[in-house]
């Protein structure tokens, strides 16, 4: 990993819990595990994850605050959504979606889990390497 991208928070370890559900390889440093769930989430060059769902019954959620780099956020059927530092992406429950990092820039986010009932996650099927690659042009 390059040295030279920094974010605020700590970048964590490999993220092989997960990997199953990216291309490429992202790094998971959870903040808080009481209250409300917060990870910091890095993604090497390219590194994106599937598509998903964040389901429940009642609230839930997730919201994605941009630390560093540059990255991408598409909810299925509409454009992607360039992303900063700075950046602020409220994803409601039920909604398909994925992000990452742009093709040429490490990209961070805290991912913020919003409270919610019956709440789980649904992985599904890899951003296709087609499609990602549409989004650089």
């Amino acid at each position: 990993m390059s040295e030279e991208f920094t974010t605020v928070f700590p970048r964590g370890n490999e993220n092989t819990a997960y990997a199953q559900y990216f291309i490429g390889k992202s790094y998971l440093n959870m903040l808080s595990t009481e209250q409300v769930g917060i990870g910091n989430v890095t993604f090497e060059p390219g590194c994106r994850n599937n598509w998903h769902i964040h389901h429940a019954s009642k609230g839930g959620g997730q919201i994605l605050l941009v630390t560093g780099g540059r990255g991408w956020y598409q909810e299925w059927g509409q454009p992607a959504r360039e992303l900063h530092p700075g950046d602020v992406v409220n994803i409601p429950a039920g909604v398909k979606h994925w992000h990452g990092a742009a093709s040429d820039s490490w990209f961070a986010h805290l991912a913020v889990e919003v409270p919610g009932e019956d709440t789980s996650n649904e992985w599904l099927e890899p951003v296709d390497d087609e499609q990602y690659a549409a989004l650089e042009k």
